[in-house]
């Protein structure tokens, strides 16, 4: 029997992280390196099933003979490489970046590593001052790029009022509303719109500076859109900002309660290409359906009747 490769064998690379040495497949990347060794790395622009962006900045690290900080999500590891990954100026980094999120936008809603290492960190988004009013509608959409204004409002503390992405939930749809005022531009969302799964490139990052937000074309409503309701942005979202309508719902009448909700996996039953499906079941209805990320199928990705073709599991005989 003759042995046929696959691929070329990867080379081994020595690295040390944080004192300890660690040999790892060329071309891995240093937050895999640090997994590996269960080093626990804040992330939030990072998915497994996305291409790194480096946006959010929160998983940087310290490199011997780098001058400034890198992400470790996506610089990969190199020989003799000397990693710190809880150096004074890497916790002093990672606190500022979150505290400037928590700043500006809501984080009520973001997984609970996320509350974690806001805890962690000690981060006090307060220090800079009380938050500013909600924008109107429609008012961050036409911002324009080059068009800044001096800030006002009262002064708190000897600090101004911290600018916010606050604004009403954009309701425009029966699947998935879109509450921008709990986004943190970690372009998750566009990324999987794009190439990374969906191809429809139905939103993008509109506006520069604070001014920047995620928008449908000409900042049409999304049925006026490209989109086609795969609801992918939602599955990806961190921070609730994307959410299944029957979640929110939910959540505005006071019912939404994970403690009581179960999660069944089962086979999407509308085609043959067999991607994955969790059922989240409260009080014996589906409230929404997400996909493992470690599906070899579908990757935590669904189209339209995966992820939305639930409604008619709830009409049960007997019930209007």
């Amino acid at each position: 029997m003759s042995i046929v490769f696959l691929e070329a064998p990867k080379r081994l690379v020595d690295i040390t992280v944080d004192g300890t040495t660690v040999r790892v497949p060329e071309g891995t990347t240093l937050l895999e390196a640090c997994r590996q060794q269960g080093i626990d790395t804040p992330t939030l622009c990072y998915l497994e099933n996305l291409t790194p962006v480096n946006v959010c900045r929160v998983c940087v690290v310290e490199v011997e003979g780098s001058r400034i900080l890198v992400p470790s999500c996506s610089r990969t590891a190199e020989p003799g490489m000397k990693v710190h990954t809880d150096s004074e100026r890497v916790k002093t980094s990672r606190k500022m970046v979150l505290e400037f999120l928590a700043s500006s936008a809501d984080v009520s809603l973001a997984s609970g590593d996320v509350q974690r290492w806001i805890a962690e960190y000690g981060v006090d988004p307060a220090r800079y001052g009380e938050r500013a009013p909600d924008h109107d509608a429609g008012e961050r959409d036409a911002a324009r790029p080059g068009e800044h204004h001096a800030a006002t409002g009262p002064v708190i503390s000897n600090l101004g009022e911290a600018a916010t992405v606050g604004q009403p939930v954009k309701v425009d749809n029966e699947a998935y509303v879109r509450d921008y005022s709990r986004c943190i531009l970690c372009y998750k969302c566009v990324e999987a719109c794009g190439e990374d799964a969906q191809n429809t490139f139905a939103i993008a990052v509109a506006g520069r500076g604070f001014d920047a937000r995620i928008s449908t074309e000409f900042d049409v409503t999304l049925p006026d859109s490209a989109c086609v309701y795969c609801g992918n942005c939602i599955g990806v979202c961190p921070t609730g900002a994307l959410m299944f309508a029957s979640e929110y719902n939910l959540r505005q009448a006071g019912e939404w309660d994970e403690s009581k909700q179960t999660v069944t996996t089962t086979i999407c039953p509308y085609c043959g290409v067999g991607c994955n499906l969790e059922l989240h079941v409260q009080d014996n209805r589906i409230v929404k359906v997400t996909s493992p990320l470690d599906h070899d199928v579908s990757y935590g990705h669904l189209c339209v009747k995966g992820r939305f073709g639930f409604e008619f599991v709830q009409r049960r005989t007997g019930e209007s």
